[in-house]
């Protein structure tokens, strides 16, 4: 093997090795848990709860932002609409 091929070999090896720690990496915080001080529970921010929380900006006509950048009284706003939900359909961890 030349000493193109090893380097060639090497990167390549490199490369796979940081792409699986980037993905598990980014897998890793694609869930994580949210306390509702309002109801004294937790909530599984993941794709699921992300989606009620999208449809939750677009029936009360708000632009898109960070649930944690919201203020405070937005936030409960949004937790109260998520509780009072009909179907129910909402994650406790």
């Amino acid at each position: 093997m030349s000493l193109t091929d090893r380097v060639i070999s090497s990167l390549l090896l490199a490369a796979a090795l940081i792409s699986q720690v980037a993905i598990t990496g980014c897998a890793a915080r694609a869930s994580y848990r949210v306390y509702d001080p309002y109801y004294n529970d937790y909530h599984r921010w993941d794709d699921h709860e992300a989606g009620f929380y999208v449809q939750w900006e677009g029936e009360t006509r708000r632009e898109h932002r960070d649930f944690d950048k919201r203020e405070k009284d937005e936030q409960k706003q949004y937790w109260d609409w998520r509780h009072n939900r009909s179907d129910k359909d909402h994650d406790k961890h």
